[in-house]
């Protein structure tokens, strides 16, 4: 999810510095509503366990988007059913997105430590080889969602500002550990209105403990669509997010994030789009110095599972709050 809401500026930057291009957007239909606005961009929804499964089902997805009538392919996911479509696609230029694998790996083993090339800037080189460099250093941002009667009757009309926190990641390496979570939750829900996102059956039992008893608090987990959600986000004040596809989304709608890092690194050129550096909250390398011990959070050595604790949920508290001070007087 986190990949696919990381094009979205790059994408928006396109069709506003190219207006004559229009493009197709092949992706799961549950990611559909990240491209709402974008003028333009038309979303294929690629049925991956139905009639697009397997390889006769890619060569029959091929068939259907070459009837699209398309000039190009940008490749911004380089794996395996993309290197197949790929060959379907004779005769048309497809120009793939560059991972760095070999480059993430020496940051990994611990070979050099230097901030990667982001992910958004390897998705701009896929256009620059097509014929269309872009400008990522002025982006522009959707308007704040309207939010439906309903949806107000849910989050309420009050006037306290809302901070959106989603506590989850892929991977525990990436995860804040939830006794300290539930710290954060009380202390800012005494001052803010805090709502909570998640997805799962265990997602939304664990958020229903953490906010048990704490005013101001609402779980939205389970709750919504998955657009209604995107509405939510876009209103938010600030955004308190793991590494995580939450982080990518609410930076896509131009919302503060505040991240927080445990084995993984923003190194590895993950970073929500436009968000200032000093919005990263990272655990101690000095304590535990094989960070990033992996890309996406998976692997890491004994011990490491504790490399969050030396991040106090005060200092999660005074970063938001620094954001919203600062906010208040631009």
């Amino acid at each position: 999810m986190g990949d696919v809401a990381m094009t979205v500026p790059v994408l928006r930057a396109l069709v506003a510095q190219y207006p004559e291009v229009r493009l197709s957007v092949l992706t799961r239909a549950f990611f559909k509503p990240f491209f709402r606005d974008l003028p333009n961009v038309s979303v294929f929804e690629a049925d991956l366990k139905g009639r697009h499964k397997g390889l006769f089902g890619l060569w029959k997805l091929s068939q259907e988007l070459r009837a699209l009538g398309f000039d190009a392919v940008a490749d911004l996911h380089n794996v395996l059913r993309t290197k197949i479509l790929k060959c379907f696609f004779f005769g048309r230029k497809v120009v793939q997105i560059d991972k760095g694998r070999a480059e993430k790996k020496a940051l990994v083993t611990g070979q050099k430590f230097e901030q990667l090339k982001t992910t958004h800037e390897r998705y701009a080189d896929v256009f620059e080889k097509l014929g269309f460099p872009l400008d990522l250093s002025n982006p522009s941002f959707p308007e704040r969602a309207r939010l439906s009667p309903e949806l107000l009757e849910i989050l309420g009309t009050d006037t306290k500002k809302w901070i959106g926190i989603a506590p989850f990641a892929a991977f525990s390496g990436k995860m804040y550990p939830i006794d300290l979570i539930e710290k954060v939750i009380e202390i800012l829900s005494k001052t803010y209105k805090v709502i909570l996102f998640g997805a799962g059956k265990d997602e939304i039992l664990l958020i229903k403990k953490l906010l048990k008893g704490k005013a101001n608090s609402i779980n939205l987990a389970g709750q919504l669509a998955f657009s209604e959600e995107l509405d939510v986000i876009s209103n938010l004040d600030v955004m308190l997010a793991m590494d995580s596809g939450n982080a990518h989304i609410a930076a896509m709608l131009g919302v503060e994030v505040v991240t927080i890092w445990g084995v993984t690194h923003p190194f590895a050129g993950f970073y929500p789009f436009n968000q200032s550096k000093n919005n990263a909250i990272l655990a101690d390398r000095k304590q535990f110095p094989q960070i990033p011990t992996s890309i996406y959070g998976k692997d890491y050595p004994k011990g490491y599972d504790k490399a969050m604790r030396n991040i106090s949920p005060e200092q999660v508290v005074s970063k938001i709050n620094s954001i919203l001070e600062n906010s208040a007087f631009k």
